[in-house]
């Protein structure tokens, strides 16, 4: 299996803060984004098993928006009678990455 995963083309993308790494095919949860067709620059780009910092641009569409697991936000202070509850979800976008080059 590893021989697999190092003959095929990947890219380090960086969006939302955080870096990714992909292949074409893959689908991932990153930050909101709004646009439907999304190009990001690649950070760097390993081609059968070679790492190479090309120019290279990675092609990907949007297939929706979705929110994340509720996470609960509990504040309290003792002895003072006051608390807080509160609930959050992180909103997200689901993408396919399409082409690397």
């Amino acid at each position: 299996m590893a021989q697999s995963t190092q003959s095929a083309k990947h890219a380090i993308i960086q969006t939302g803060g955080k870096q990714y790494r992909v292949s074409e095919g893959d689908e991932l949860v990153v930050e909101k984004l709004e646009s439907k067709k999304l190009t990001f620059p690649a950070l760097a780009v390993v081609d059968g098993g070679a790492l190479g910092e090309k120019k290279a641009t990675v092609h990907a569409e949007a297939l929706g928006d979705e929110k994340g697991p509720k996470l609960v936000v509990f504040k309290m202070k003792p002895k003072k009678r006051s608390r807080v509850k509160a609930g959050h979800r992180q909103s997200g976008t689901r993408i396919r990455i399409t082409k690397i080059g």
